[in-house]
């Protein structure tokens, strides 16, 4: 088989530093020869082109990139945005390196979408101008231009945040390209654009706090203007635009007059009973016990040693391991997984035949066309 001699070493090199591996690796994970790779690596021999193709969809880019000359130039192939992540957290692994410039994909395809149906103003992002040293107001001006009612869940308040021009999406449960594996700490990041914002949420065991991920990348996009990704100690975190982060989220999902309808004299004795004690209020709210428990410690309601006393018990207890989905569901997995906004916009396309069902397929994570077409009858409500 014809073998490709045109190859530049110095990216497969580059791409396999960023990816901390080494060459070796790389053919042991596409289950190429490694003598094959390391000749490549020296310049003397080619691979073929399937073998080409390989590397470049494990490292997410196109076979181009591998032919052209000279080196990487890390500002012509990753954006700011990424570059503003990448800096947060030097040690993003190579997993969620992946999903960042997925994301990123997956906005330009919605924005080409958009210009296709003509429509490249709809629903931009254009926040009220916010004072950042003031969270709570700032919580309170936003929560109103959202239209946010008394009671709510995790998917109103993504509609409500998408409706405002922000695309949410939220990673999937199961092992796959858009996954972020339980064992990495981080909850969520953000990637700021004037116009698209997107803002990408860890799907966790309950959806409460998922809530409070939401609305702390939200504060990164109205209160900073800013990308950021975050991990779990960035939302304990006292300081900087972490804090104003929290307290926006905070304020945002448990405004003042909320914390009137909670009575401190019904306050169980044992903090093991703070859970039933706030069950119908984080039910009504879409949050956990410990964002309202932050907000009542922050009000002066609860002391702080009770706070973390309830932090402590919480972290001993076992939770039951989640069994699989089942797949009979597939077809709304993109739903969950990109939000209806993204999804409606690729259906009108495909309505509109400015994509075909194999590119719409493409777009909506490789979903098989019978599960394309209930898709598309779930929301013609057929």
């Amino acid at each position: 088989m014809e073998r490709i001699q045109s190859i530049n070493p110095k990216r497969i090199a580059w791409c396999c530093a960023d990816y901390g591996i080494t060459p070796v690796d790389l053919a042991s994970e596409l289950n190429i020869a490694a003598t094959s790779i390391e000749r490549v690596m020296v310049g003397e021999d080619g691979i073929t082109f399937n073998q080409l193709r390989k590397v470049a969809e494990y490292f997410g880019r196109g076979v181009l990139f591998f032919l052209e000359q000279g080196p990487v130039v890390e500002a012509q192939v990753r954006t700011a945005q990424f570059r503003t992540l990448a800096n947060q957290k030097p040690d993003l692994p190579p997993t969620l390196k992946k999903l960042i410039e997925r994301v990123e994909k997956q906005r330009e395809v919605y924005l080409s979408l958009l210009e296709d149906l003509d429509e490249p103003n709809l629903s931009r992002f254009s926040p009220p101008k916010l004072n950042r040293k003031d969270p709570r107001d700032a919580a309170f001006i936003i929560r109103n231009w959202l239209e946010l009612t008394d009671e709510n869940s995790f998917d109103t308040y993504r509609k409500a945040v998408e409706v405002r021009g922000v695309l949410v999406f939220r990673s999937n449960g199961y092992n796959g390209k858009w996954q972020i594996p339980k064992q990495i700490p981080v909850l969520g990041f953000t990637l700021y654009d004037p116009a698209c914002p997107v803002i990408v949420v860890k799907k966790q065991q309950s959806e409460s706090p998922q809530s409070f991920t939401l609305m702390h990348e939200l504060g990164h996009l109205v209160l900073h203007k800013a990308s950021s990704i975050d991990d779990e100690h960035d939302f304990l975190s006292s300081r900087g635009r972490e804090r104003e982060a929290n307290a926006f989220a905070g304020h945002l999902l448990v405004p003042d007059d909320f914390l009137e309808s909670i009575t401190d004299s019904e306050r169980p004795a044992e903090v093991s009973g703070y859970d039933d004690w706030l069950a119908p209020h984080r039910k009504a709210w879409a949050v956990s016990s410990e964002v309202i428990l932050r907000r009542l410690m922050d009000a002066g309601r609860l002391q702080q040693k009770l706070y973390n006393d309830y932090r402590q018990w919480r972290a001993f207890l076992v939770f039951p391991q989640t069994e699989g989905g089942t797949r009979m569901y597939r077809y709304r997995e993109p739903m969950h997984v990109f939000g209806d906004t993204f999804v409606r916009t690729v259906l009108d396309a495909l309505t509109a035949r400015h994509i075909t069902l194999a590119k719409a397929s493409t777009h909506l994570d490789n979903l098989k066309i019978k599960d394309l077409r209930q898709l598309e009858n779930f929301y013609a409500g057929l």
